[in-house]
């Protein structure tokens, strides 16, 4: 079922479409998680660490296909938003043509780079064979990523939150089922994790393929369509290329925070990476707020309703404060608690400095949200440099208090780098789009 978010009001269409996104989100990252509690508890610290120093490559990775398949939903929420059938079908062939491409091309430079990769992160030798196996097998499923994402990206294009949730759910179970099967019973260490998350990833993207085929006539492309056009193709790039990179420098950013890390030892490694899941999943609410914002912008864009873009960032900076004050609060308060669920033995010392993370990082919530809610309604203005420009800010930030705050602080200078990089990343975003707006409303 189609959603037209150019009618309606503002804020109970963006919260209506956020829900089904964070309730997705959230068992995303809890299957992410239970790949490190089943790791952590039956393969132990180092294990765990080996899982946990891959975090920073992977979101380079995913993050690059997350950016570019989203920059392509923009586009398709935009024709969607017009009315323009023919065009939603033509760029929708065109993306279809530029992930395959692309996620070929991945495959190969990836997993050709993988050793330099791992040496360049500083990866501790006692983990240096696990970190490549569990990396390996997820390099080799890049094309398995493209594909969900963009099939999902299809649907949220159109307004439909709640199919890719339901799809999602199904795929956590089956990872779960999986993680244990693999890593319990067939021996086969972190690399059994990486299996069930793929395996997972491919039955979200067969159930995607099949509910399209069944329910989105407007989604059917012709032989014609699947021709992919230069001019598609260009246009899908200059949105998808842009946030791409956005993602892909962010991560360039978080792999010199890693690599800082790494010096530090596996027990420093193993706590930081826990508790970072833990803050993935608490924050969840502000990337969905951002994937709702990109699609309700696209097709009000679309529409030239840009009256209603303003009224939904409006709408959104309350849910963001709202979200950022509860979330940062139970993090603070608990987190603690949930440290422990990665902890296997004498695990005193990861538990303590995972907490360290957790609450430094909980204070900055409200501008890691205020990151989300401009950055992804620039994107569905059709702007992918000035977000991209943000993760250039995030990047410098980042870098900077590993340079001037590891040295005297070690450890706790480390945990400041992501805080550092949140308000970092508002500098150009929040300017931009008053001033965008102001342009065009």
């Amino acid at each position: 079922m189609t959603n037209d978010m150019s009618k309606g009001n503002p804020a109970r269409l963006i919260v209506s479409f956020m829900l089904p996104v964070l309730a997705g989100n959230i068992f995303q990252q809890f299957y992410n998680v239970v790949d490190s509690v089943i790791v952590g508890q039956f393969l132990g610290v180092n294990a765990l660490a080996a899982v946990g120093s891959t975090g920073s490559v992977v979101f380079l990775v995913w993050g690059l296909v997350t950016g570019l398949t989203s920059g392509f939903s923009v586009i398709l929420a935009q024709q969607f938003g017009s009315g323009d059938k023919k065009g939603l079908c033509r760029y929708e062939g065109a993306s279809v043509w530029l992930c395959a491409v692309i996620g070929i091309l991945m495959t190969a430079v990836l997993m050709l780079g993988l050793n330099p990769i791992l040496r360049l992160m500083n990866t501790p030798d006692e983990i240096f064979g696990e970190t490549r196996a569990y990396l390996g097998v997820l390099f080799a499923g890049i094309l398995i990523t493209f594909a969900y994402n963009m099939l999902a990206g299809m649907l949220r294009a159109l307004g439909d939150s709640k199919t890719p949730l339901l799809f999602l759910v199904i795929a956590s179970i089956l990872n779960i089922v999986l993680d244990i099967v693999f890593i319990l019973y067939c021996n086969t260490g972190v690399a059994g994790a990486a299996y069930a998350t793929l395996i997972a990833q491919a039955v979200s993207a067969l159930l995607c393929v099949r509910h399209i085929a069944k329910k989105y006539e407007i989604l059917k492309i012709s032989r014609q369509d699947i021709q992919c056009s230069v001019s598609s193709a260009k246009k899908l790039l200059n949105v998808g290329i842009p946030m791409g990179l956005q993602f892909s420098i962010t991560a360039i950013g978080t792999m010199i925070v890693q690599a800082a890390l790494n010096g530090l030892g596996p027990v420093y490694i193993a706590g930081f990476s826990a508790a970072g899941k833990i803050g993935n999943i608490a924050t969840q609410p502000f990337p969905s707020l951002g994937v709702a914002m990109a699609t309700y912008t696209g097709q009000n864009m679309g529409a030239r309703r840009f009256d209603r873009v303003k009224k939904g960032v409006s709408a959104g900076f309350a849910v963001c404060m709202v979200c950022s004050v509860i979330t940062g609060a139970a993090v603070y308060l608990f987190g603690p608690y949930m440290m422990k669920i990665f902890a296997s033995g004498d695990s005193g010392q990861m538990i303590e400095y995972g907490v360290e993370y957790l609450k430094i990082s909980a204070w900055f919530y409200p501008p890691l949200s205020l990151i989300f809610l401009y950055r992804n309604t620039l994107q569905g203005l059709g702007d992918g440099l000035v977000p991209m420009l943000g993760g250039v800010f995030e990047l410098a930030a980042r870098f900077g208090a590993i340079l001037v705050l590891a040295e005297p602080f070690g450890y706790t200078g480390i945990c400041f780098s992501d805080p550092a990089a949140w308000v970092m990343a508002l500098i150009p975003l929040v300017p931009v789009y008053y001033w965008r707006i102001k342009k065009i409303a």
